[in-house]
C-alpha cells in the first residue's frame, strides 16, 4: 500500500476524526448492491486518532500503555469487544479510570474505517487491512467486509448472523467518502430497530410494582415522548436510571404518529 496513504491519515489532526459516522436504518427489501456488508458488533465505540484512543463522545479512553503503543499512528475507527453477548462486561473493562491490565488482555479492537482520509470506502477498507496487517498483533482485527448480490441473500445473512449470536449487519456504501455525522452512506440491519432516548420522568407502578417504578418517560431524538415499561428489571425498577440519563430501547415499527411500537428497554448508556 503506497506510503502517502499513511502520511495522509497520520496528517489528520485530531479534532477532524473527533466525530464518527452514525448509521441510518436499511430500507426494507432495497438491494445491496453497491454496498460492503459486514457484521455489527455490539461493542464500545472506539476512535483512534493517532495518538489519543477516545469514546465516541470525545473522552479518553484510558487503555493500557502496550495497547495503545501497539496501535498504528494513523486514524482508525472502530469497536473494542470482548465476544458476542459480553457488552456489559466490556463495558466495565473499558471504563475505568484505571485499566486492568489483566482484562484488557482479552479485548479486541475490531477496525472498520479509516476516518477524514478523502478516498472511497473500498479503498479505506483496502488501507485498514494492509496497515493492521503489518502491526501483527491478534488483538486488533480488520473488520470483514463482504458484497450481497440481492435483498433475499441480504435477509439470509441477517438470519443466519442473529442465529449465531451476532447483532445484525452493517452496511456501507462502496464508493462512498468518509464524512462525520448520520450519513446515508452508512446503515444498519437487525430484526429488530433499536434507538436512544432521555429519560425525563418516571411513572410508578402498580399492583405488584407498587413502590417501584412502572415505567420511564423517555424523550425520543423526535421530541416525542412515551413510557418505557418493558424490559426494566425489578433492580432497575427499584433504582431506575435517573432524570437525564440516556439509554437503549428496541422496537419493531412505528406507529402512524411515529412512537416506537413494542417498545423494550435495552440497557443504559453509560457516561462517556
Amino acid at each position: 500500500m503506497p506510503s502517502v496513504w499513511a502520511q495522509a491519515l497520520g496528517s489528520v489532526p485530531p479534532t477532524a476524526v473527533s466525530a464518527v459516522q452514525l448509521a441510518m436504518p436499511w430500507p426494507p427489501g432495497r438491494s445491496p448492491q453497491g454496498f460492503w456488508v459486514s457484521e455489527k458488533f455490539d461493542g464500545v465505540r472506539a476512535v483512534w486518532d493517532g495518538q489519543v484512543l477516545r469514546f465516541r463522545s470525545g473522552r479518553v479512553i484510558a487503555a493500557p500503555g502496550w495497547f495503545l503503543l501497539a496501535l498504528p499512528r494513523v486514524a482508525l475507527d472502530g469497536e473494542l469487544w470482548l465476544g458476542r453477548g459480553a457488552f456489559d462486561r466490556l463495558s466495565g473493562v473499558v471504563r475505568q479510570v484505571e485499566p486492568d491490565d489483566k482484562a484488557w488482555r482479552a479485548v479486541q479492537y475490531l477496525v472498520f474505517d479509516a476516518p477524514g482520509h478523502a478516498v472511497p470506502f473500498a479503498e479505506r477498507v483496502a488501507f485498514v487491512q494492509a496497515t493492521l496487517a503489518q502491526a501483527q498483533q491478534p488483538w486488533l482485527v480488520s473488520v470483514a467486509q463482504r458484497e450481497v448480490k440481492d435483498a433475499r441473500a441480504l435477509q439470509a445473512l441477517l438470519l443466519d448472523t442473529v442465529r449465531q449470536g451476532g447483532e445484525g449487519l452493517m452496511l456501507h456504501r462502496a464508493d462512498a467518502l468518509w464524512q462525520p455525522g448520520r450519513t446515508d452512506a452508512l446503515f444498519k440491519l437487525k430484526l429488530d430497530l433499536d434507538e436512544e432516548g432521555l429519560v425525563v420522568g418516571h411513572q410508578p407502578g402498580k399492583g405488584r410494582l407498587t413502590g417501584m417504578t412502572g415505567a420511564l418517560l423517555v424523550q425520543m431524538p423526535s421530541g416525542q415522548r412515551f413510557a418505557l415499561g418493558t424490559g426494566l428489571s425489578d433492580a432497575l425498577r427499584r433504582a431506575p436510571p435517573p432524570v437525564g440519563a440516556w439509554v437503549t430501547y428496541r422496537y419493531r415499527e412505528r406507529t402512524p404518529s411515529g412512537l416506537p411500537r413494542f417498545a423494550s428497554f435495552v440497557r443504559v448508556r453509560e457516561a462517556e
